[in-house]
């Protein structure tokens, strides 16, 4: 089978470090972003990170640990931005 497409709610404080394309850790897993909306963005998850992972277990609604790529942090704290 192909890849499911997840989508997660983007807390603000947090989107000025997602980009399109860029990496995001849930419930520790990196993940590449597939999508970015202004409040969400989505991933999409293959069959093997689904079945080796607790992310192919996710149900709507439910919690996850959600962590930005750090690279980002680095450069908007180089640039002033932070």
């Amino acid at each position: 089978g192909g890849a499911a497409r997840l989508r997660f709610a983007l807390p603000s404080p947090l989107a000025r470090y997602v980009v399109p394309k860029g990496f995001v850790t849930i419930d520790g897993v990196s993940l590449t972003i597939a999508a970015l909306g202004k409040s969400s963005f989505e991933i999409a998850l293959i069959p093997h990170t689904a079945d080796r992972t607790t992310l192919g277990a996710l149900q709507p609604g439910d919690l996850v640990n959600l962590e930005t790529d750090v690279l980002a942090k680095y450069v908007r704290r180089a640039l002033g931005k932070a």
